[in-house]
């Protein structure tokens, strides 16, 4: 990998593991009270963020316009499990307990930032955080201009969303109507699994209009009422998945499908 594109301090003192694969690249392990989380290093790039007029279903918030990420970040693969959440919160809000590795849900982003001070004050190097509006794109299209990840389309064998209702004429499929365990379904090409459905993700940024011109870095407006949900959910139609989909919630907001992933640094 170029030097340029490496992070900044590798491996991190929190890191329990570490390496490289060949399949996705760099990775960490967080591990807390037992329960692993893996981080994939994604470095600095340049994508087209929204969604093209020709893009089928799309919403006139998707305004297209080039960004560029200038450093690199973790992520995390999965989205939080509900076994991470009472690792470090030490109760489950979740509706869905059939598993421990289903996705936390029914959290809040107040919630969240709750989370994020309760983890950073057991590493206090870790500096975890929810990503931007920006950085979740850029993870979830992992170098694809496609509708998803996978393409043009889905199917629920890829995705866990409401089969009834497919995009742009697909075929009808399989309607789980709850959550499934995070690593259930095939992952993008940069091994991140579910950033479409399964649940919604909190992002950092307040909700607001997009930029027509060229932007560095962009985190969204200095206020606002609503914060970014992104990815679409297992109770939604397929269209809501799309990686340039946008939704939102105020802050308290709390849902059986709204969850979220960590981000570093």
């Amino acid at each position: 990998m170029n030097p340029a594109l490496l992070p900044p301090r590798f491996p991190a003192p929190w890191a329990s593991e570490w390496g490289e694969d060949r399949a996705y690249g760099l990775f960490m392990i967080l591990e807390v009270n037992g329960v692993r989380q893996w981080f994939r290093w994604l470095p600095p790039g340049t994508f087209m963020m929204g969604s093209s007029e020709t893009e089928a279903e799309r919403y006139d918030d998707e305004t297209q316009h080039q960004v560029t990420l200038t450093k690199g970040f973790w992520l995390a693969d999965t989205a939080c499990t509900q076994v991470l959440w009472q690792a470090v919160m030490g109760s489950n809000p979740s509706r869905f307990q059939d598993n421990p590795d289903n996705p936390v849900e029914t959290v809040s982003w107040d919630d969240v930032q709750l989370f994020l001070e309760r983890l950073n004050a057991m590493f206090p190097s870790l500096n975890a955080r929810l990503p931007s509006e920006a950085e979740w794109e850029y993870a979830c299209r992992a170098g694809e201009n496609t509708p998803f990840s996978f393409g043009d389309n889905i199917t629920p064998e890829q995705v866990n969303y409401d089969g009834n209702y497919p995009y742009a004429e697909g075929k009808k499929g399989l309607y789980r109507g709850k959550t499934v365990p995070v690593k259930s379904l095939p992952s993008n090409r940069w091994g991140l699994y579910e950033m479409h459905g399964n649940v919604y993700e909190w992002c950092a940024d307040w909700f607001g209009d997009y930029p027509v011109e060229s932007v560095p870095d962009p985190i969204g407006p200095k206020q606002g009422v609503h914060r970014v949900l992104r990815g679409g959910s297992w109770s939604r139609l397929a269209w809501y998945t799309r990686s340039a989909n946008r939704s939102r919630g105020v802050p308290g907001y709390r849902d059986l499908d709204i969850g979220f992933r960590l981000a570093l640094g």
